[in-house]
């Protein structure tokens, strides 16, 4: 017992890798599933002899299981600070995969829709619990590193599930078997409810609210046996039903917290899923594609397209996360917003006056780097740098909920402003929602958000 070393003094070894690589599971599989549905809405207009789906058809398809995120972070935080972790950490990813083979077998609108939802709140509670399990089990001097890289697995999920189906696609995977690539879907989630049997409650959260023996032997299951808890804090328990004390989030300094985490976090939403979920359409729209494809040819390519501008996702982060010890989260946030804009400005420029397609390219190129490195990598983060950890849980899933809201708006809206005004109003919002993230960033962050040598590492 007085070998033990705090977790926040421990140093950053296989076991707390091994914790970070399982908890991040919901990043790869929530981008994963806005990346199927954005392939199978092409191929359900295909299997139906090509009638086009209405847009608010096809907006209500893919904000369904952005609506279950947005459903699912709140809930689920609120449940957690009170309840504890460790039930809905494993909860969330039976759900997916439960969910994900009720699309699969039963392949019609009716069933899909609602299926989308619960995979939705499933990866929603998994977004809530990610963060809090990590920035819990992490030590001190890598905590905000682990944080952020755990966001930027969803790389992995945006990359990595576009070019399974685009293999399968190619393999000869047919229109009307679209439901067959939920399969990915239910696989992920299946693989990461095995991963969880063996597993603990936070030994941070059992320590604040008083279980001290019940915290060390969850270090231990989590981190090995040389692992210790920090120093006591008072119990964040009420009187009266153990239950985290309550704080409103709406008031004084937490509504700036609120403001700065959630609209920034919104805006990023729509830039992440508003365009991502609908890139296959948003390339064929562009014109990217110059092979005069037509039917399952003209989709695949749109997939080839997606899997090659995702990838582009992976070294946004990386820098995102090479600057993310050294700057101001605030600044990286604003400057990301501001340089999106701008790599969106040059696509409608280029859009307009007909440029070759390698300049629309590093444009829509340097958009997903800049949004990545900056608002996408940085909003996960600040919730839990922002709030104590007795109200932990609630602060996350609030801010994952107003990214979710933004990420709904912007996915249900997509394919109603192309089909009302085309491929140039579409990227004029998105310009505007990207102003709107940077002047929100660059005004609160200064009353928020200290500088960088003073921010907190716990």
């Amino acid at each position: 017992m007085q070998n033990r070393i705090p977790i926040s003094q421990m140093q950053l070894g296989h076991r707390q890798i091994g914790v970070w690589a399982v908890s991040s599971m919901e990043q790869i599989i929530g981008a994963g599933l806005s990346t199927i549905v954005g392939i199978i809405i092409p191929m359900m207009q295909l299997a139906s002899a090509g009638h086009r789906m209405p847009g608010l058809l096809q907006g209500t398809i893919g904000a369904a299981g952005l609506l279950g995120i947005a459903v699912g972070s709140p809930v689920i935080g609120r449940i957690s600070d009170a309840d504890g972790y460790l039930r809905w950490f494993r909860i969330c990813p039976a759900l997916i995969f439960v969910a994900s083979l009720l699309a699969v077998i039963f392949p019609h609108k009716a069933v899909l829709i609602p299926a989308l939802f619960l995979i939705g709140f499933g990866v929603g509670g998994g977004y809530t619990l990610d963060s809090a399990y990590i920035s819990e089990t992490m030590p001190s001097k890598w905590k905000l590193m682990m944080v952020g890289a755990a966001k930027a697995t969803c790389s992995l999920g945006f990359m990595g599930f576009a070019a399974i189906a685009w293999w399968w696609l190619g393999s000869g995977l047919g229109a009307d078997h679209w439901n067959y690539l939920f399969y990915i879907t239910a696989a992920a989630g299946l693989i990461t409810f095995l991963l969880r049997l063996r597993w603990a409650e936070s030994p941070v959260w059992l320590a604040d609210h008083g279980h001290r023996e019940a915290a060390l032997k969850a270090a231990e299951t989590l981190l090995g046996p040389d692992a210790g808890i920090d120093s006591a804090r008072p119990a964040a328990v009420s009187s009266k039903g153990g239950t985290p004390a309550k704080q409103s989030f709406f008031k004084g300094r937490n509504l700036l917290k609120v403001i700065f985490s959630g609209v920034t976090w919104a805006c990023e939403g729509v830039g992440v899923y508003g365009v991502g979920v609908f890139l296959p359409l948003l390339i064929i729209a562009l014109g990217f594609d110059r092979s005069h494809a037509e039917g399952m040819d003209k989709i695949i390519n749109s997939v080839e397209m997606t899997t090659m501008i995702n990838f582009f996702i992976i070294p946004g982060f990386i820098i995102g996360l090479l600057l993310v010890r050294r700057l101001n989260h605030g600044k990286m946030m604003t400057w990301g917003f501001l340089i999106s804009a701008l790599g969106m400005a040059v696509l409608l420029w280029a859009y307009i006056d007909r440029w070759p397609v390698w300049i629309s390219i590093v444009a829509f190129m340097t958009f997903e780097i800049a949004l990545n490195a900056g608002p996408h990598l940085v909003t996960f983060i600040i919730p839990s740098q922002i709030y104590p950890v007795e109200i932990r849980g609630a602060g996350d899933g609030i801010a994952a909920m107003f990214g979710k809201v933004g990420a709904i708006l912007g996915v249900f809206l997509m394919p109603v402003l192309l089909e009302s005004g085309g491929i140039r109003l579409v990227l004029v919002v998105c310009i505007a929602v990207m102003i709107l993230g940077a002047l929100v960033s660059a005004v609160l962050t200064p009353v928020v958000l200290p500088p960088a040598k003073k921010q907190k590492k716990s």
